[in-house]
């Protein structure tokens, strides 16, 4: 990773390689291993630290020659390393890791981590330049920092469900958005971490739930609740406040999405698809939130247009509009989609194809992808970090190395 600060005259320029930061994680699931796999994936040494049994997550299906999907999807480029935290000699390497560690990442149970001797306060005590970074269910703190949480729970107790699925019944986000938003927020902090550890040489604790994550997302409809009291209404293929911004059916039975963002496409909209531009100024039309109000008269309009046209004629009447459209794609459509971008891969089960990284750095170097099998790194590990092999490390200034 490269920063440069935007004064050069006042700080110099600073180089942080992330394939020289070695991370330690115990982890499960989807939001840890979707941090650690960004990492992985940027260069830095992701040490995976598993039960015997290994991370739940491989169990979660064989969709994949046998291996999990969430597996292979979130485990690329990682070594795994088995041990019981609860265990005298694991406790022992456990430590000697984090003592050469730049990061250290766990979303045990509620407590656990701390129960075992392993809390974030304590290891960041203990070894000043590391990072640590707790993700959990709700926080450390409140009546509901020691429930069990998972994706569809807090969609759920989020509210997230409640404005999710059609006017007959909420729904779930078809993935786990909230360990997935999650994992992606606790990367960008332990990014910020690295960076101002440059300069002040100091680790710190990072605290991200999955509660909080998708409460960040819901400020909008939050904010309409709080000052104007409204709560958002479920509706399906459409967005709840900006109209038409949908889906709508066309004379071959296909769908066509389209947005209309301000009025001057209101105005291309009326004149190039609809065909009568004096709709754009209709008293009941001519502005966002007018055309809200109303919702079900724009999108008789709508319909009638294109129920009379095929899909593929909606698309150049919205192309020749200068309209923003999409496709209401399935899964299938998806796996042959033209933008789509996929990876090779390295599986305990053989070579398999996932979706590509989605940011793309031109000065990126090749990483390892493989993904690994329950304690294939155990040995070497082991190893490495004996005791017996005489080293003495210092992470206090941030910088680790051999003295």
């Amino acid at each position: 990773m490269y920063w440069a600060c935007p004064n050069p005259f006042r700080l110099s320029i600073t180089v942080l390689k992330l394939d020289d930061i070695l991370v330690v994680s115990l982890e499960q699931a989807v939001a840890a291993p979707f941090c650690s796999n960004r990492l992985a994936h940027a260069g830095a040494r992701v040490i995976k630290v598993e039960r015997a049994e290994g991370d739940f997550a491989r169990g979660y299906d064989s969709a994949v020659n046998g291996e999990s999907a969430y597996f292979i999807w979130l485990n690329q480029g990682k070594e795994s390393l088995v041990m019981d935290i609860k265990d005298e000699t694991d406790t022992e390497l456990l430590h000697r890791l984090l003592a050469r560690a730049d990061v250290f990442i766990q979303n045990l149970a509620p407590g656990a981590a701390q129960r075992a001797g392993f809390g974030s306060e304590a290891m960041q005590q203990r070894y000043p330049g590391l990072i640590c970074c707790d993700i959990s269910g709700y926080g450390d703190q409140g009546e509901y920092s020691r429930m069990k949480a998972y994706d569809l729970l807090v969609q759920c107790e989020s509210g997230m469900a409640s404005i999710t699925g059609t006017a007959d019944a909420p729904g779930r986000i078809g993935v786990s958005a909230c360990d997935i938003n999650c994992g992606q927020q606790a990367y960008a902090a332990i990014l910020e971490a690295l960076i101002e550890r440059e300069h002040s040489g100091a680790g710190c604790v990072i605290k991200v739930s999955l509660f909080d994550g998708m409460a960040e997302w819901l400020a909008v409809p939050l904010l309409h609740f709080d000052y104007a009291g409204k709560i958002q209404s479920r509706v399906g293929i459409n967005h709840a406040t900006i109209s038409p911004y949908g889906a709508y059916r066309c004379g071959d039975g296909l769908d066509i999405v389209l947005a209309i963002q301000n009025e001057r496409e209101w105005r291309n909209f009326c004149t190039g698809v609809l065909g009568d531009e004096t709709l754009a100024d209709d008293d009941r039309l001519k502005s966002n939130q007018l055309r809200v109000t109303n919702r079900a008269y724009v999108d008789e309009l709508i319909l009638e247009q294109f129920m009379q046209i095929d899909q593929a004629a909606a698309v150049e009447q919205l192309s020749r509009a200068g309209i923003a459209y999409g496709r209401l794609n399935d899964i299938a459509g998806l796996s042959e989609h033209p933008q789509l971008r996929r990876v090779h891969i390295d599986t305990p089960s053989g070579e398999a194809q996932v979706v590509a990284v989605a940011a793309m750095r031109s000065n990126q170097s090749e990483v390892s992808s493989r993904v690994p099998s329950i304690g294939e790194h155990s040995d070497a590990i082991r190893n490495e970090f004996s005791s017996s092999a005489n080293r003495s490390w210092d992470n206090t200034n941030g910088n680790n190395r051999m003295e």
